[in-house]
């Protein structure tokens, strides 16, 4: 068979063996996959080094026919988001959004969007002081993904709250660093994000109060 190519970013390590590492990965074409860096554990594996929480790289494998965990052959680095290593605040943001992805999509199928909502949500979050409402955004980001954004216009919210989740809705992220909304518009938002996360998932992840509230 022939080796797959893909550009991915890492949601997951596991370690599989004493050797070896399971990779859960989020990429543009194929989607969300898992492979196997086998001997990844050595000291003078050329896996070293290069698979940890949001790496994102250029990686081939070559795909099992008996499971859904293929063998990683290649790896080369693109990112490493460093402040995510530095942050407390930055990482638990990034974990609530991979177990967002988890919840939303299904293995093997390709999510061009969601990866670069993503990637483009971790390249905010590694800049200094990234605004505290940047998960709030990620969550809008993902409905309207998905189809599953609400209509700003038939919400409880106040006039104020609408046109500012009406702009999250609509406009990209670098337009959407400099949008500042009030604290009371954030408290709207997060409340009632909440409960439309809570109706589509069933429940919301336990780690959303730290990724709203990372300091």
């Amino acid at each position: 068979m022939t080796d797959e190519r893909a550009t991915g970013l890492i949601l997951h390590t596991y370690p599989l063996t004493e050797t070896s590492l399971i990779i859960h990965w989020l990429t543009r074409e194929q989607g969300r996959l898992a492979t196997v860096a086998k001997g990844a554990r050595r000291p003078k594996s050329p896996f070293r080094g290069k698979l940890d929480l949001y790496f994102l790289a250029d990686f081939s494998f070559l795909r099992s026919r008996r499971s859904q965990l293929h063998t990683l052959r290649e790896i080369v680095l693109r990112d490493t988001h460093p402040a995510l290593r530095t942050d407390i605040g930055c990482l638990q943001q990034a974990a609530y959004g991979s177990g967002l992805i988890e919840k939303f999509t299904e293995t093997d199928t390709p999510l061009p969007g969601c990866f670069q909502i993503f990637s483009d949500w971790l390249r905010l979050l590694s800049q200094p002081r990234p605004p505290k409402h940047t998960a709030l955004i990620f969550e809008t980001k993902l409905l309207v993904e998905f189809g599953l954004a609400p209509d700003p216009r038939q919400t409880p919210l106040s006039a104020g709250a609408k046109a500012v989740l009406q702009k999250w809705i609509e406009t990209d992220w670098a337009a959407l660093e400099r949008l500042h909304l009030s604290e009371d518009q954030k408290f709207e938002i997060e409340a009632f994000l909440g409960r439309h996360l809570a109706q589509q998932l069933g429940q919301l992840l336990p780690t959303r109060a730290h990724a709203l509230h990372p300091y």
